[in-house]
């Protein structure tokens, strides 16, 4: 009994550690996506539908405005905006940023569910690589053992 939950400790150890070194890699790429594709209609549409009033239509306004780059220099940026819109044409929500939020967020989640498969999947051989180097490490050598003559 011993040995097993000392092997269910270790695995679960070994994936922690596949998962923290694999989301390190994979959470920025994600992240990036979604920044990118934050402005697209799939995402003003699918965000629309949680940030949005019943009765209204999400659509994605974008304007010309600055920014300020590392020197403190105004540059020239465009903006993106969720506007809900009813029937007539009445915009009854503005929303700059949290729709932006959500949708890097979705794929900050895909990122981890998939990363968590990859841990799953690579954990059993890391855990084996682990226990053979172990092994080898406590395993006396044979030619240690013999005396000079």
């Amino acid at each position: 009994m011993k040995k097993a939950s000392t092997g269910v400790v270790s695995g679960c150890l070994v994936w922690v550690l596949a998962f923290g070194f694999i989301a390190s890699c994979i959470t920025p790429v994600f992240m990036a996506i979604g920044s990118i594709t934050s402005a697209t209609d799939l995402a003003i549409r699918t965000t629309g539908k949680f940030i949005c009033p019943e009765q209204t239509t999400p659509k994605s306004n974008s304007y010309q405005t600055t920014s300020r780059d590392d020197y403190g220099n105004s540059r020239p940026a465009t903006a993106y905006e969720l506007q809900c819109v009813d029937a007539g044409g009445e915009i009854l929500k503005t929303d700059p940023i949290v729709f932006s939020f959500l949708w890097i967020g979705v794929f900050i989640v895909v990122g981890l569910i998939v990363t968590g498969g990859l841990a799953f999947l690579l954990a059993a051989p890391a855990g084996v690589l682990i226990s053979k180097v172990v092994d080898r490490i406590r395993k006396p050598n044979s030619t240690q053992n013999i005396e000079p003559q």
